[in-house]
């Protein structure tokens, strides 16, 4: 098993492992007492992972509750957020209790958020069952729910009490689920770390699932220890979000999170090589792993329609916007830009 320690303003671990289900309940009687636990999650992967996470639970003296969502970003809304708020206060749920996230980065959002709202704050756990959780969304504390107008408005900071990662959740994703998860790895590698990136080149994330998940969070771990309410360093982790929020947008969520990850980040190094800032060989590089991996590399919206999507990009202040550029694989920076820059990065 791995254990990545992660030293927010709360303290805690990452657990890495196979067969990590059976045990969450005993690991978690050790970090706060046993009381009423619900556990949020799609009725789908709840049908596949529930009954083992709700045993362990019960077994370690959690009295367990269930919340069901739909699933997919058009859960991770107000009136979702507002139906769980309701059902905690129905259960006479206390600041003594927890909320359990079963699932992606939509569970893990939605539950976050209204962990970290509900009475001021209770205890969650982040279970990622997906890889673009483990290696992404479970990590760092951001919690947050979606407006019609864009993606993750309203929302906080909140860090869980534990990230529990089963890798044998991964064996039950559709090539699609898996391939989002791909995406979000590929950009630790070209954010961060060379070496990690010609890893991946060389050998497939499948073979590697264990050390690729521990090297994510151990990245990630080191930006938000030094910037863990994102205002410097941890923008860096948005490589590629920027352009991907308005490709999402602009589908309708029809497109996924990694699919639209991967188009913004072969949209911005490329721009990058344009502009002289990183090689051209560099983004035939990044093209190259991105198909390897059945990545997107573009779409077919309009430069105009993205720009108007990418306006409600939580990372514009001031006029500006902060758009991350890689000057190299494994080697990015943030530049600021005036709003109407942004156009000439999107053709």
């Amino acid at each position: 098993m791995r254990r990545v320690h992660i030293a927010a303003s709360e303290s805690y671990d990452v657990l890495i492992d196979r067969g990590l289900l059976p045990r969450v309940g005993e690991e978690s009687a050790q970090l706060m007492k046993p009381g009423k636990a619900v556990i949020v999650s799609e009725e789908k992967i709840f049908a596949l992972y529930g009954a083992v996470l709700e045993q362990s639970l019960q077994q370690a003296g959690f009295t367990v509750f269930r919340f069901f969502h739909n699933g997919g970003e058009a859960s991770k809304c107000l009136a979702v957020y507002g139906e769980l708020q309701r059902f905690l206060c129905a259960h006479h749920f206390s600041r003594s209790d927890v909320i359990f996230a079963l699932g992606g980065g939509v569970t893990g959002d939605l539950a976050g958020f209204a962990a970290a709202t509900y009475q001021r704050g209770i205890a969650f756990v982040q279970i990622p069952t997906t890889l673009l959780a483990a290696v992404d969304s479970s990590v760092g504390g951001k919690t947050a729910v979606n407006l019609p107008e864009a993606k993750n408005q309203v929302g906080c900071f909140y860090q869980p009490k534990a990230v529990f990662c089963d890798m044998n959740t991964l064996q039950t994703l559709s090539e699609a689920e898996y391939r989002c998860g791909c995406a979000e790895v590929i950009k630790y590698g070209v954010l961060g770390d060379g070496a990690f990136f010609s890893m991946l080149e060389k050998t497939h994330i499948r073979q590697q699932e264990e050390n690729v998940i521990a090297r994510c969070v151990e990245m990630k771990r080191d930006i938000v220890q030094e910037d863990e309410f994102d205002t410097g360093k941890r923008r860096l982790l948005n490589l590629g979000h920027t352009i991907g929020h308005g490709v999402e947008q602009c589908s309708g969520y029809g497109i996924t999170h990694g699919d639209a990850v991967a188009i913004g980040m072969a949209a911005v190094m490329q721009g990058a090589a344009r502009r002289g800032i990183c090689a051209k060989e560099d983004y035939a590089r990044l093209a190259a792993v991105l198909q390897m991996y059945g990545l997107p590399t573009t779409c077919d919206y309009p430069a105009e329609a993205l720009f108007d999507a990418c306006m409600a990009d939580k990372k514009i202040g001031g006029g500006k916007l902060h758009l991350v550029v890689p000057r190299a694989i494994g080697d990015c920076a943030i530049l600021p830009l005036e709003l109407n820059e942004l156009r000439g990065w999107l053709t």
